[in-house]
């Protein structure tokens, strides 16, 4: 079977679920409304709540949720064939992310920009905000040590993409002073920028760069870890118009010319597709198709971390409410392209059968190194671009985007630590509660030893967690629209397999870690079953009783949060 025919089906089904479903969703179920004046502008404060051009914060938000997952995910799921992944990323993307994307955006402005874990207080109780934000905390704390090891892994892997991810830092600060101080017009300041990141990728092809043996004592791999986590600091910090939103605009446009560059190789080359559509010749060890799928593939489907970025950051942005469908529909969309960019790249970007089962040897083998392999290929054929430029395109791309996810991430962090503090009736300022975020994600990451080894020791636990945690992100959302009388079903059925299969994927990995006798991980997974479980029930009652009592007022979601309910 040709790439074509997934690549013309993929476009499709996307942008049917943009201009069609997501008007629905806008229309009929949040309701947007422009006169709404949204956090942004009610509270303003230069530093993280600053209104923003939907185009802007949308580079923003997408990058910020997508990190390397859109690839990794499908690039390992295509193990049991293209179909699977394929009809997951495609419907998971229209009828999941962008409903569960766009409503936490949503819940969020109606109750001024804040978290899940806050909101879960409000429309679900106490009891179950305090489990949200033990599972939020856990889910982030995962997010920021991982995401260091990876990026580690691909500056060490791929040292031609060193300076144009370490200089795109100074190209997004640039970019910042542009859109925000000098007030330039935003289309010609995207040309520079994009310009400046591309020229900076070709000077980084010639000039590879490779630490020292030591740094200040370190090995390579420590040194790096330590200089992304001294980065992310110091980023989460910044007022986010400084270089959070410009950096992570310019990688949102830059996806769309790396797309281009995928997609319109594909177009010319129109690869066959090397794998099975079902393969049934998985290697030894491979986990089942079901419930497995459903949490290997979280970005690029559907994503909890999406509702943590879109309720912490994006909703302190947002200029008007309608933006909600651009950047929270059309966020999961941009996502959904990378995935199934992915998936094509993965499948079809090697000569026979038998290479691919070279790479995919067992489960977890395909990830990031499938991608830039299968894709340099596939570029390097229909467009001529010499391999070794090819790759390192792809990976800044991936690269950024994690490093993206990563500061983000250290962002949120802080927001969650403050939460937990105010839960617990104290406070605790800014540069102490990033103190701890980092502190805490650096000491998960060298836990087992200077490498970072430790940064990957709870990641398996990633994907359910995950999951649950969307799943509890739309229960929140269901809540919401049951109160107002609104139809509640497209948030209800994603909720409903979304939680079954992960809560499923969860007990299957229990086992699997009690065969193990991996105590650590089993302590850890019991917990956040018993936690996403007790969240689930208070949400039941919740859901009944908003069935039952009178319908609200429109604004009092509104009311509530300013006076603090």
């Amino acid at each position: 079977m040709n790439s074509l025919v997934l690549l013309v089906i993929g476009l499709a089904m996307f942008t049917a679920g943009y201009l069609i479903y997501s008007k629905f969703l806008g229309r009929k179920i949040f309701q947007l409304d422009p006169a709404f004046s949204t956090p942004a502008h009610e509270m303003t404060d230069g530093v993280d709540y600053v209104p923003t051009n939907k185009y802007v914060l949308w580079g923003h938000h997408f990058t910020s949720v997508a990190g390397a997952a859109p690839i990794v995910g499908p690039a390992i799921a295509v193990i049991w064939g293209w179909l699977p992944a394929f009809l997951w990323v495609t419907i998971g993307t229209v009828f999941f992310a962008g409903m569960h994307d766009a409503g936490a955006l949503w819940a969020s402005v109606r109750n001024r920009g804040q978290s899940m874990g806050m909101l879960s207080g409000r429309y679900i109780g106490a009891r179950g905000r305090n489990l949200f934000l033990v599972v939020i905390f856990l889910l982030l704390l995962m997010v920021n040590a991982a995401f260091a090891v990876v990026i580690k892994n691909l500056l060490i892997s791929t040292p031609t993409s060193v300076i144009p991810v370490w200089g795109a830092i100074v190209v997004a600060v640039i970019v910042g002073q542009m859109i925000y101080r000098w007030r330039m017009n935003l289309a010609l300041t995207t040309i520079i920028g994009v310009t400046a990141l591309y020229t900076l990728i070709v000077i980084g092809d010639s000039n590879p760069i490779e630490l020292p043996e030591s740094t200040l004592g370190m090995a390579p791999g420590t040194a790096w870890i330590v200089l992304l986590f001294a980065y992310a600091f110091l980023a989460s910090l910044l007022p986010v118009w400084v270089l959070l939103q410009p950096r992570d605009y310019i990688n949102g446009v830059q996806l769309f010319i790396g797309l281009g560059i995928l997609y319109g190789a594909t177009l010319l080359e129109a690869p066959k597709l090397v794998v099975p559509a079902f393969n049934d010749n998985v290697p030894d060890g491979t986990p089942g198709l079901v419930p497995l799928l459903f949490v290997t593939i979280a970005c690029g489907a559907i994503s909890g971390f999406h509702g943590m970025v879109s309720s912490g950051t994006s909703a302190k942005q947002l200029d008007a409410e309608p933006d909600v469908r651009f950047v929270g529909y059309f966020g999961a969309v941009g996502e959904g392209l990378l995935a199934l960019g992915t998936i094509i790249v993965t499948t079809s970007g090697f000569a026979t059968l038998a290479d691919w089962e070279k790479v995919y040897t067992e489960f977890g083998a395909g990830g990031v190194g499938a991608f830039v392999q299968g894709g340099g290929s596939i570029v390097n054929a229909g467009l001529g671009i010499p391999t070794s430029l090819s790759a390192t395109i792809l990976a800044t791309m991936a690269v950024l985007f994690a490093a993206t996810t990563m500061d983000t991430g250290v962002r949120l962090q802080r927001f969650v630590v403050h939460e937990i503090a105010e839960v617990l009736g104290t406070s605790i300022s800014k540069i102490a509660a990033t103190t701890v975020a980092v502190l805490v994600g650096l000491g998960l990451t060298f836990s087992q030893g200077s490498s970072g080894e430790g940064g990957m020791r709870i990641w398996p636990l990633f994907g359910t967690t995950n999951q649950l945690l969307a799943s509890l992100t739309l229960a929140i959302i269901t809540v919401m629209l049951l109160r107002k009388r609104r139809n509640p079903w497209p948030a209800l059925i994603p909720l409903a397999l979304v939680f079954v299969m992960s809560f499923y994927a969860a007990l299957v990995q229990l086992r699997d870690l009690y065969d193990a006798k991996d105590w650590l991980l089993l302590g850890i997974d019991a917990i956040i079953i018993v936690a996403a479980l007790w969240v689930a029930f208070e949400a039941v009652i919740a859901m009944q009783k908003a069935r039952t009592e009178p319908a609200e007022a429109e604004d009092a979601d509104l009311i509530s949060a300013r006076s603090g309910q």
